[in-house]
Formats: structure tokens, C-alpha cells, sequence
């Protein structure tokens, strides 16, 4: 057997493509001439046929009809979105009600509430001749002492009674729907259990409302058709009492009698409420039945229970067009007397509410919140002085602050739902107001912050803004670390916006002094971290950050999610500019980085937040950069590797972090062949501990690579040995039950014999020690027979490479020689090379007879004889070979086969003219 000799540039010459000069780059801009045909060409086209623009043209679906300048269907369906919105509003405030008073598994339920607790059904047992009087008797029903029930029971016996009111009025058994929805709003005369009381009330109103809803239709109904069906008219949206006939009157007064002879009066209110829209049937102004019912509140004595009928109120008065806001600013101003009454009983010896005074005052709180929205959905300007001053705020549209305190509560939400035009010109005021409302029922620091957040909606005059702050700093600053930072944070936009640094340091410099030497609680540390995300939001440079006094001193104090959360965002920033090379910079933020990841489960990848710690550690790490202080980078990546060993991601960029220092030495030609050898030991060291053999396999050949170009070559051969044994070693399952892709196997040998191609044989160990110790591997490992026949192809390959005259590439390095010129007319060399290739090609032809599948034969024998061919000359004692490779094809493979047919030209194209193969031939 004889290489073919191969002369890579005149190859590389014949096979590379003629190129042809062009007159105009693609991506330039067109010539004028050009231009000018193009639009030529496009005026021809216009002329033929209107262009349409299939963008530009209208949407059928979405034309409406315009009239005197107005959409129609926006006119008539406006008041029908309203009641939509207001729906809406309310069924979110509902679940809110629920969700924000939990309540125990077991209920205590008073005589009041037998209702829930009695078995059976009660609809079925009534009559309709029953008078309604009968009703009235709760002392028939009542039980001695009180009875325990689930909440979920107490619910679900709520939705029977639903049902049996439905079910009762669609049998057109009216009177014992009114008997059950009386008894269902007498359940809300029990506020024993207070906590429950909100839930109890969404439940009580939601059957009340379904109650209301089918009066109103039957009573429609009335108005529309006769008792024969004959449909007498259709009523407008906006009917009027005169529009309606005198049988359907007769029947909505009749509701309204039945309801009012209800002894109790609250579940008489509530009752009324219920079918309060029916008011439209007998009266042209329906509204003004609100400021009697709202009288008639004044009359209920426990103040949970009033306060939640004047909620009630507030959203059936919804259902008029235009409600009369003085009947719910009536609302208030009881709720505000209530809260009065319970302010002024006697407080504890640290002039602090009692926990059942702040908890019924928080029970109370979401009427006054809905009521207030209700007040000024929608108000102008003028219209909100007109309610400050009916709230006695204050004494005229001028003078809206000027009256006198109000409860802290009502001025909580009050302030919340001002408009924001109000909020900025009276800031002062408010303030004022708020120093001297200070009556418990709230905490003052909460109003304190709501002004600050209210203030940050719009810019305001600085000089108002400041004295806004100086008056809030001197309060703040006899408060406790927890409300110091709800109100602090409040303002922090509006310091930062106006550049007040002198405050901004004032309040840094008070936090420090509240929160050393305490252990910071949870909420604090929630306020602490509000308040340093807002700082790193706020400035572009990191370094302008950590020059604020004080700034890396809390940070210091923070423990826990809160203090990982703002490392988050102090990485995010410092690697979202560029390339961090400040000294100092560096330093801190490997200290953040270190922090962060010791308070990190990293084990846990699977949790996003931990994925995204370890993100940002690795981006610092990646972003840092030490200019021409390669030593200094080297030590950081050291620091690096022992500060995150547990981000196995990152271990992979530090050895490619290392190799690229290398190179990078080398190319300056400044640093010393002891600091390459350095970065190669690091590399060296970093690899076995990266999980993954496929990742370990690629960075040792890298940083082979790198050793090479140093003219490292003992290096290089160690890496290389390392990779083999890395090979020998192989899991194939990886830790999982998928198996490891064999193409990239395949493709790191490849690689591999690439990279030989370069390296010196070393005849202490024997030239060929590392191809032989791929065969070695190769007979160890169970892999697939295509798989290795593929790597005998590549040995063969870099034998046929090696053995020529001249190496297709070398090593950079001027101090390494190839093999061509170290083994230069060395025939023992070769004679090696061949005994090499003769094994490799024995084993390769015996593997190719062991594939069972007969596509796979067919196309592996055609890879090994297109291998052989290019390789060596086509003798004697290579034909036969490749005979026997083309006619295993031929039985394997299709005669139509292109790859066989490509094969059989090319083995003629390069047979020797004296040369005759029968079986080459087809």
C-alpha cells in the first residue's frame, strides 16, 4: 500500500469558485438611473390600475353610523357600559370583602341566625294563605343559646335558600320568597361574629339582590303586557312614572306595603334597598327615597351592622342614572360620628386602641372606601368643593381645608380618591390636616405616606414640595424604623425627581441610626428594600449609588430575600452599561455576588428566582474586565471559581475566561510563558469539576489548542490524554435516561485528529501514541458499527495527512515543527503510518460485514471506499479493497443510487491506466 500524495494548494485552488467583479455592491445604494427607471415603471403601472393598499383599506366591522358629529351606538350604549363598569366594581370589591377577613372553620351562631342551623326546607311547608304577620314572629323560631357551624356549612345553607326563593318565586309562590329572603336579611342583624360579618353580608345582598332583580322584572312585565299577554306598550330606557299603567303601580305599591310592614327595621331597610330601582314605577324622582332610608339608618344601633346598610346603600343607589351624592355625603358624615363615639371611650394606659376597637374600625373600613368612590366617581373640580365643604373640610369653595378635624379613617380614603389637581394645589393643607386628625382609628404614618404617593402623581412646585417634606421629615423622625420607611418611601420619587440631596441623605442617615444594632423584621426589610431598588431605578452609574452615604451600610444590615432581591438588581444594573473595570467596583460587587449566592439554594434550579441569581453572577463575572492586568483577571477567576462553585455554567466560562487570557498574553508578547502556564494549570484544575463529559471533552481540546499555540507541546499532549481518558470513562446516560447524542462524540474526534495534524509525534512515547490510543478506545466501548467506522475513517484520514510531504497547516508557534519537517525522508515513519492504516482498514472492513441493516451497510461501505480512495493510490492492493466495499454497495443500495454512482466515477476517474476492475465497472 502507498499514500497518495496531495498538493492542498493547488486542491484548494482548483476547487475554489471564479469569482467575477460587479459593477454595484448589493447592499449600496442604487444609482440615480436607476431611480429614475423604477419610477418610470411605476407610473406605467399606476396608470393601468389604481393601486389599493390592502392596509390603508376600512374595516367594515368597524364603521359606525355618525350623526350631527356623534356615534350612535356609542350614545346608546353609554349608559349600558356605566352599569357594566359599576358591576363589575362591585363584584371585585365583593371577593375582596371575602378574601380580606378570614374567618375560622367553626362559627358561633346566635337565636338570630336559627335560620341557618334548621333542617328541611321551608317554602314547602308554607301557604299561601299565610299572613305575612306570622313572618314577624321570631320569637316562634328562636332557640335558647347559641349553636356552632362550619363556614362552609353557614355557605352552603345560604346558597339553598337561593335556590328556594328561586324556585319558590318561579312556582309563582311570591309569598314564601318573601318569607325566606326576610329571614336572610335578618341574618345580618348578627354581628356576633364579626370576622365573618363581611362574608355573611356578600351572601345576605347577593340573595337580596337576585330578590330585587325578578320584582322588577314582574313588575316590567306588568307595564308591558295585559293579563291575557296582549303587550300593551314597550317602556324606554328612561321612562318616567306617567309611562307606566295603574295595575303595575298597584303592584309595585303593593311590594312596597308588604315590605315596609316588616317589624325589624333593619332587615326593612334592607328589604327596600333590594327593590329600591321599583321607586321608578310610582314616583318621578325615585332618587329622593334614599335620604329616608339614610335617615332611617341612624336608627340602627351596633355600629358594624349600620355601617355595612350604609354600604348597601351606596351600591343600590348605583342603579339610578344620576344618584344624589348628598344622601351617600350623609353616609359619611354617621359613619364619621360612629367612629367618633368609639375614638372617644376610654383607651389603654399607652393611649393606644384596643385590639377589638382597631378591629371593628377595620371591619367598618371598606363601607367608608366604597362609599368615597361613589362620591367622586366622576366629580368636577367644582362639584368635589361642594362635597369637602357638606364633609365640613371646608368652610367655603375657596377655603376647601379650612374647617375643622376629621376622623383619620374618613381622611384616608377621602385623600386617596381626590383628584390629583386637588391633591397638589392643597398639598399644604392636607398636610395640616392630617397633623391635627390624629384620633387612633388610623395609623397616622399610613396618611402621612398616602400624600407622599398621591404628590408623586403629578410634578408639583418645588417650593410646596418642600415644605411638604421638611414638615413630614420632623415627624418621621420621632417614629419607630417600620412606619420611618412606609413614609420615607412615599416621598423618595419626589426627592429624587427634584434633586433634594440634602434630604435624601437625611433620610439614609436616619435609617441607618433606626436600624443598627436591632434585628430587622420582615416588613422592614420589605420598606428597606422598597427604598434601595427605588435608588438603583432612579440613577444611570452604579458608582453614583454606592457613593450615597450610607448606602452599602444598610445594605450590610439586610438579610434574607429582601437583601438578595436588591443584589439582583445592583447585578442587573452594573452589567447592563458595559464592561465593569473599576478596581473598587469589581470588589463590591463580587462581595454582592458572593452574598448572593451563599443565601441561594442554587441545588434547586428548577426555581426560576434561582436560575436568575445564578444569571446575573455569571453576566458580572463575564462582564468584568481587568484591561492588560491579565494577572489580576487570573486571580479573579480563581476567587471566582472558589466563591461559586455551585454554578456549574459559570465553571465553563472560566476556563474559556482563562484560555482567552492566554491568548491574549501571547498576542501582546508582554507576559511571560509562566503566566500562560498558569492559565493552562487553572483550565486544567477547572475542568473535572464541570459536569457534563461532552463539555469536558470540548475544553480540554480547547485549551490543548491554546497550549499549542504557546509551544507548549508536553501541555498539549497532557490535555490530549486527559480527553481520551475523559472518553474512556464515559457514562452514556449523562444522569438521565436519555441517551448522549454519538454525533457529538463523532464530531469531538474529528476534531480531535484535526488538532493532530499539528502536534508533534513524541518518540519517547511512540509517534503514533495517540491515534493508537483512539483505536484503543475504540474496541473498548460498545458504540454503534456505523459510529466507529467513521472514526477508522477519520485515523485513516490523519495517517493519509501525515504522511505527506508537506502538512496541509501548522502549528503558529515558530518553535514547533510538524511532522513533515521532524520525520522529513524518514521511511520508518512512514512504514508506521501504514502499519497503522493496513489494522485500521482491516478492522474497518470487518465492521462494515457485522452491520445488520442493510441501508446502513450499504451507505458505511461507500463512506470507507470514497475514504480509502482519496487516501491512497489505487494499486493492487488497495483495489481489491475497494471492490469489495462497491460491490457490498451494489447489493445493499439501489442501482440508481446517486452516492454509489457518484463513488464508481470517481474511483475511475483516479484508476491507473493499466488498471482493470470488473467489478468497479457497472
Amino acid at each position: 500500500m502507498e499514500f497518495k500524495p496531495r498538493n492542498y494548494v493547488a486542491e484548494a485552488q482548483s476547487h475554489a469558485l471564479r469569482r467575477t467583479g460587479a459593477d454595484l455592491h448589493p447592499l449600496s445604494s442604487p444609482s440615480p438611473r436607476s431611480i429614475l427607471r423604477q419610477a418610470d415603471d411605476h407610473v406605467e403601472s399606476s396608470n393601468s390600475e389604481e393601486f389599493f393598499d390592502p392596509l390603508r383599506a376600512p374595516n367594515s366591522k368597524a364603521s359606525a353610523v355618525i350623526v350631527d358629529g356623534q356615534d350612535l351606538e356609542s350614545i346608546s350604549s353609554g349608559n349600558e357600559d356605566s352599569i357594566q363598569v359599576q358591576m363589575k366594581e362591585w363584584t371585585s370589591f365583593k371577593r375582596f370583602l371575602m378574601q380580606r377577613f378570614p374567618v375560622s372553620k367553626m362559627i358561633s351562631v346566635s337565636s338570630m341566625s336559627n335560620t341557618i342551623v334548621r333542617s328541611g326546607k321551608a317554602y314547602e311547608k308554607s301557604s299561601t294563605s299565610m299572613h305575612l304577620e306570622e313572618l314577624d314572629d321570631i320569637e316562634k323560631s328562636s332557640e335558647e343559646g347559641a349553636k356552632a357551624i362550619t363556614r362552609q356549612e353557614y355557605v352552603s345553607r345560604l346558597h339553598e335558600l337561593k335556590d328556594e326563593i328561586n324556585r319558590a318565586w318561579h312556582a309563582e309562590d311570591r309569598v314564601t320568597s318573601l318569607k325566606l329572603s326576610i329571614k336572610v336579611a335578618r341574618l345580618l342583624m348578627d354581628t356576633s361574629v364579626s370576622n365573618f360579618y363581611p362574608t355573611l353580608f356578600v351572601l345576605a345582598t347577593d340573595v337580596l339582590d337576585m330578590l330585587g332583580d325578578m320584582v322588577w322584572e314582574r313588575i316590567r312585565q306588568k307595564a308591558e303586557f295585559a293579563e291575557d299577554g296582549t303587550k300593551l306598550c314597550s317602556l324606554p330606557e328612561n321612562f318616567g312614572a306617567s309611562d307606566v299603567c295603574v295595575d303595575a303601580k298597584e303592584t309595585c305599591y303593593n311590594w312596597f306595603c308588604k315590605v315596609g310592614s316588616i317589624r325589624e327595621l333593619l332587615p326593612r331597610i334592607y328589604l327596600e334597598l333590594a327593590i329600591l330601582p321599583c321607586w321608578r314605577f310610582l314616583i318621578e324622582q325615585p332618587a329622593e327615597s334614599l335620604q329616608r332610608l339614610v335617615m332611617m339608618t341612624r336608627g340602627l344601633a351596633d355600629p358594624l351592622a349600620s355601617a355595612y346598610c350604609r354600604l348597601y346603600i351606596a351600591y343600590r343607589a348605583l342603579k339610578f342614572p344620576m344618584y344624589d351624592t348628598g344622601s351617600l355625603i350623609t353616609c359619611v358624615n354617621d359613619i364619621k360620628l360612629v367612629f367618633t363615639r368609639i375614638s372617644s371611650a376610654k383607651e389603654t394606659a399607652h393611649g393606644c386602641f384596643a385590639d377589638s376597637k382597631r378591629s371593628l374600625v377595620g371591619l367598618m373600613e371598606p363601607a367608608i372606601e366604597f362609599i368615597m368612590k361613589c362620591i367622586f366617581n366622576d366629580a368636577s373640580l367644582r362639584q368635589v368643593g361642594q362635597v369637602l365643604v357638606e364633609l365640613g373640610l371646608g368652610r367655603s369653595q375657596e377655603e376647601l381645608f379650612g374647617g375643622s378635624p376629621c376622623v383619620s379613617i374618613v381622611l384616608h380614603h377621602l385623600l386617596k380618591e381626590l383628584p390629583t389637581d386637588v391633591v397638589s394645589s392643597h398639598a399644604v393643607d392636607i398636610l395640616h390636616l392630617i397633623k391635627c386628625s390624629n384620633d387612633y382609628s388610623y395609623d397616622q404614618c399610613l396618611n402621612y405616606r398616602l400624600l407622599g404617593l398621591r404628590l408623586c402623581e403629578q410634578i408639583s412646585e418645588i417650593g410646596t414640595v418642600d415644605a411638604v417634606v421638611n414638615e413630614v421629615m420632623q415627624v418621621v423622625s420621632q417614629y419607630g424604623l417600620d412606619e420611618y420607611l412606609k413614609v420615607v418611601e412615599a416621598y423618595l420619587d419626589i426627592l429624587l425627581q427634584n434633586q433634594m440631596d440634602g434630604q435624601l441623605k437625611t433620610i439614609l442617615e436616619g435609617i441607618l441610626k433606626l436600624a443598627c444594632g436591632k434585628v430587622i423584621a420582615e416588613d422592614e426589610l420589605a420598606g428597606l428594600q422598597s427604598i434601595l431598588v427605588k435608588l438603583l431605578s432612579h440613577f444611570k452609574d452604579l458608582e453614583n449609588v454606592f457613593s450615597l452615604n450610607h448606602f452599602l451600610q444598610i445594605l450590610d444590615l439586610m438579610h434574607g430575600s429582601s437583601r438578595s432581591i436588591v443584589s439582583m438588581h445592583i447585578l442587573d444594573m452594573a452589567t447592563r452599561n458595559g464592561y465593569v473595570r473599576d478596581p473598587t467596583t469589581i470588589q463590591l460587587l463580587f462581595e454582592i455576588s458572593q452574598a448572593l449566592h451563599d443565601d441561594t439554594d442554587l441545588a434547586n434550579m428548577k426555581n426560576d428566582d434561582n436560575q436568575q441569581q445564578a444569571r446575573l453572577i455569571s453576566l458580572f463575572v463575564r462582564m468584568v474586565d481587568h484591561g492588560a492586568e491579565y494577572e489580576g483577571h487570573l486571580a479573579f477567576l480563581v476567587e471566582c471559581r472558589g466563591a461559586f462553585g455551585s454554578i456549574i455554567e459559570l465553571k465553563e466560562f472560566l476556563v474559556h475566561s482563562s484560555n482567552c487570557l492566554a491568548t491574549k498574553a501571547l498576542k501582546d508578547g508582554k507576559t511571560h510563558l509562566s503566566f500562560v502556564k498558569s492559565c493552562i494549570a487553572f483550565s486544567e484544575v477547572t475542568i473535572p469539576s464541570i459536569l457534563g463529559h461532552i463539555k469536558q471533552l470540548h475544553l480540554y481540546l480547547e485549551t490543548a489548542e491554546v497550549a499549542l499555540l504557546g509551544g507548549l507541546v508536553s501541555h498539549c499532549d497532557g490535555l490530549i490524554d486527559s480527553a481520551i481518558s475523559c472518553l474512556q470513562s464515559f457514562d452514556w446516560m449523562e444522569g438521565s435516561r436519555v441517551a448522549v447524542d454519538s454525533d457529538r462524540i463523532l464530531s469531538f474526534i474529528r476534531k480531535l485528529c484535526s488538532l493532530l495534524v499539528m502536534v508533534p509525534g513524541n518518540p519517547e512515547v511512540g509517534i503514533l501514541h495517540i491515534p493508537k490510543s483512539i483505536l484503543s478506545l475504540i474496541h473498548s466501548q460498545s458504540w454503534s458499527p456505523r459510529m466507529k467506522a467513521r472514526i477508522f475513517c477519520a485515523i485513516v484520514s490523519l495517517s493519509a495527512t501525515l504522511s505527506q510531504g508537506r502538512l496541509p497547516y501548522h502549528a503558529v508557534h515558530p518553535e514547533i515543527l510538524g511532522n513533515d519537517l521532524l520525520f522529513f525522508g524518514d521511511s520508518s515513519y512512514v512504514h508506521e503510518l501504514l502499519s497503522l492504516t493496513e489494522s485500521v482498514l482491516q478492522n474497518l472492513v470487518g465492521l462494515i460485514e457485522q452491520e445488520p441493516s442493510q441501508a446502513a451497510r450499504g451507505s458505511m461501505s461507500l463512506e470507507a471506499c470514497n475514504c480509502i480512495a482519496s487516501s491512497f493510490k489505487l494499486n493492487e492492493h488497495v483495489l481489491p479493497i475497494c471492490s469489495k466495499l462497491i460491490e457490498t454497495a451494489k447489493l445493499c443500495l439501489s442501482p440508481n443510487d446517486k452516492y454509489l454512482m457518484s463513488t464508481i466515477s470517481f474511483l475511475d476517474k483516479n484508476l491507473p491506466i493499466a488498471a482493470v476492475s470488473p467489478a468497479i465497472a457497472i
